[in-house]
Formats: C-alpha cells, structure tokens, sequence
C-alpha cells in the first residue's frame, strides 16, 4: 500500500511512525529539510523536499500510485490543494487536514467531496469532542467508547490510599466479583505493561479497564475515587479548541471562558450564546480566583502555550479543582501527566493522527484508537465469516503475547470473554495490542 503524507510536522511523523511498524510504502513531503532530515533517521520512509501542492513534487512522490494521501500540513489551503490534485492525478483516497470548522457542515463535506477530498479532519474539533468525554465521566482521566458506550475503556491512576494498591489482578474479583471489568494494560512510568493475573498493582499506576456501561460507576468505587456531578467550568483560552469546547459544553454546563484579547472576546460574544465571557490574561491566577477559580469543577487549560496551561492546571488542583485538562503541543508531554499532577493531557494533533489512521486500517476494522503515553492500539475488529476465530476457543487462536482480547459486542450483549470464549460471526472484537502484534492480530481477523 502507496502512502502519500504531506505534512512532517506531529500529525505526519506520528502517522508516518505508526505506519512504519507495517512496511508500508511511504513518502513524506515537506518543505523544511531538517524535520525531512529527523524523520529519516527515525523511520523507515522516504522523503520528498518541496511543497505538496505542487503538481511536479506530487509528481515526484508518484501520487498516481497511492492508494492514501493524506495532507496534514500547518495550511489549510496547502492541505485542501494537495488533496484535489492528488485526486485528480489517480490518487484513490484523499484526506485533508483543516482548521475552518464551518468545511465540516454536511453541505461543505459534499462540495469538498466533488472536488476530490473524501475527507476533512479538523484537530481541534476532534479534540473538543474528547474533552466533552473526559468531563461526563471525570473521574478517569481517560475515557474512549466502543458502539455508542456500550463498552468503555477508561484510564485512572491508583492514589495513595486506594484499596487496590498492592493488590494482584488475579485477587480482584473478591473486591466485587459482579463488577465485569478487566484491567488491559498498566503504564508504570514510561512504560506499558500487558498485564496477567499475577501482576501487583501499585501506586501511581495508571491503569486501563474494559468495562461495560453499567459497571461504570462501580468500577470508580472499586479504584477508591469518588464520583463528582460537574457543574462549573472554566476554560482558559479563547484559541480554536476553547471555542470548540465551549459551544459543546455551554447548553449542559455552566462555562465561564478567559481569553486575553478584548477583539477576540467581542467576537466571541457573537457566536457563543450562553458562554461567560471574561477578558483577562488565562495566567492571571489573582484573576481568576476573582472570577470564580475556587469554585469550579473543572478547569481546561487551552491556551496556545503549554507551560501555561501545565501550571495553570497545576494551581487550580491547588485551589481544590476536582478535574484538570491541559492542552499541550509536544507531544513528549503526553507521557507525563500521571506523574505531574495533571488529569489529562491532550495533544490535538495526535488526537487527529489518531483518527486519521483508521483509514489505513487493514482487515475488518470498525475503530481505532490510540492512548495518551502508551505504545499501544486500542483496535475494534468485526468477525465477519466462519473461520479458525469461530471454531476454536480464545485460548487456542495463538494470538500474540502483546495483544490481549478486552471485550465483544454481540448484538446488544457486552461480554468480557476468557479463555474458553468463542467467536461468533458479528461479533465486535475489542483488542488492545503493542506495534509489534497488530499485523499478526488484523491477519487473524481478515
């Protein structure tokens, strides 16, 4: 499979990198030399300098020839241009990278689709929609839903005086055996653990849990957290992703929004309708426990720098903020919030990376998902035909040590399967699986 990524900023090379794990055909266009020159000590692709919407680079990277371009550049236009004349030079699918939100509107998508573009992938609204996640289940600090919610995985990190630290996997079910979870990786520092039944749990472990809708609330007492209704809210920023979360959370929370400029804050009077609106610098933190700070539920830090929105998260957990949301853009940082004292962390353009790559996908993929700070994909299979997966029990399909089975979506049941579970043709198969397993596990599934 032919490749085209325009774009070798964060959302290319992190594409590029995910995609490097399968011995795609990859080309990466840009115009600076040195992040060309970084990704090729880094990945297995070639580079291409010289700007992607140029007929004769196109011509160069063989666009004719790919089956996926994908452009991901800091320009909207750049993207949009490249994404047409790829089209039209044979490339089969074609994917842009946008910031206008108003191109997502149905009727923009299908003039977009005419001329060429199958696809508009805006960051900050997709990062919006993961905020407004986080916040109806604050307690994680991670929350992803498989078939509208039917089955969740969610991320929460054991506190000092939780009742499962020290505890082995194995022993969990004596806490509360009809509570159906399962525990599918642990990130201990840097590093990602596919955990089993012999595995100790200890504190400041992040842990990711497959759960079903119903065990939700259970599962948060089991961890020793407590559940928190949200009301207040406090966004710092008034940037794209500010404004794109508070059109989402002004109708059900009570939003109050800080933004620096007095222009902007004018502008944004007229297109946010029962957002508070208050003008002053997000970093004032006098300011804002005039405005309220000590009693919100929830601050999200949106700014355009990410140390301001570190340590303005920081000092509103000082202030007594049940839940914190930090936007950064290094996306070093997202490995480190469990160990700084941020809830969450959210990185737009891997947010969009991530989605992005569901369209390259091989096998009988439904979702895809990929987790902040784990080397790891979360991969939502359907079994689509009687085969090995339909006559043999989970145990025996030999599927590879860093892959694990999470859960199964089988008409309106959510089942948390074991070894003797056996597949049926429909079923949707969630599996959270390291780089190296996932060609092996989509192999077994196509």
């Amino acid at each position: 499979m032919k490749i085209v990524i325009a774009g070798a900023g964060d959302v290319g090379f992190h594409l590029a990198a995910l995609l490097s794990f399968e011995q795609r055909d990859i080309v990466l266009i840009d115009a600076n030399q040195d992040v060309l020159d970084y990704a090729a000590t880094h990945l297995d692709v070639m580079t291409l300098r010289g700007d992607a919407s140029s007929v004769e680079i196109l011509e160069q990277a063989q666009v004719s020839r790919a089956e996926l371009v994908l452009a991901v550049t800091t320009s909207e236009k750049t993207n949009l241009l490249t994404a047409i004349l790829a089209k039209k030079m044979g490339a089969r699918q074609t994917i842009a990278r946008v910031k206008t939100m108003d191109y997502l509107a149905d009727e923009q998508l299908k003039m977009f689709k005419e001329l060429g573009v199958d696809a508009l992938i805006a960051p900050s609204q997709l990062a919006a929609e993961e905020i407004k996640r986080l916040i109806g289940q604050c307690s994680f600090t991670d929350i992803y839903e498989f078939e509208d919610g039917r089955i969740n995985l969610v991320g929460l990190t054991l506190g000092e005086f939780s009742p499962l630290v020290n505890v082995k996997l194995n022993e969990l079910y004596r806490i509360d055996p009809e509570v159906n979870v399962r525990p599918i990786a642990i990130l201990r520092g840097h590093q990602t653990i596919i955990p089993n039944g012999e595995t100790m749990l200890l504190r400041n472990d992040h842990i990711y849990f497959i759960t079903d809708k119903e065990d939700i609330d259970a599962l948060i007492g089991i961890v020793g957290k407590k559940k928190v209704k949200v009301k207040n809210i406090m966004i710092l920023g008034g940037t794209d992703m500010g404004v794109a979360t508070a059109k989402l959370l002004e109708d059900d929370y009570s939003v109050t929004l800080v933004e620096r400029d007095k222009d902007h804050c004018k502008y944004l009077s007229e297109i946010l309708n029962h957002t508070l609106l208050i003008n002053g610098e997000p970093s004032n933190f006098d300011l804002l426990v005039e405005e309220g700070l000590d009693n919100m539920d929830v601050v999200i830090a949106l700014t355009n720098n990410s140390e301001t929105n570190i340590i303005a998260s920081l000092t509103a957990k000082n202030h007594g903020v049940y839940k914190t949301i930090a936007q950064v853009e290094n996306k070093e940082y997202t490995h480190i919030s469990q160990n700084i004292g941020v809830d969450t962390l959210i990185n737009k353009k891997l947010i969009a990376a991530n989605n992005i790559f569901r369209y390259v996908r091989k096998g009988q993929v439904a979702a895809v998902t990929s987790i902040n700070g784990v080397d790891a994909e979360v991969i939502e299979f359907v079994v689509h035909k009687e085969n090995q997966l339909t006559r043999k029990p989970l145990k025996e399909l030999h599927f590879p040590k860093s892959a694990l089975v999470g859960g199964v979506i089988r008409g309106k049941e959510s089942l948390i399967p074991d070894g003797s579970f056996r597949f049926q043709v429909d079923d949707k198969v969630i599996v959270f699986a390291l780089p190296e397993a996932i060609a092996k596990v989509e192999n077994l599934f196509r």
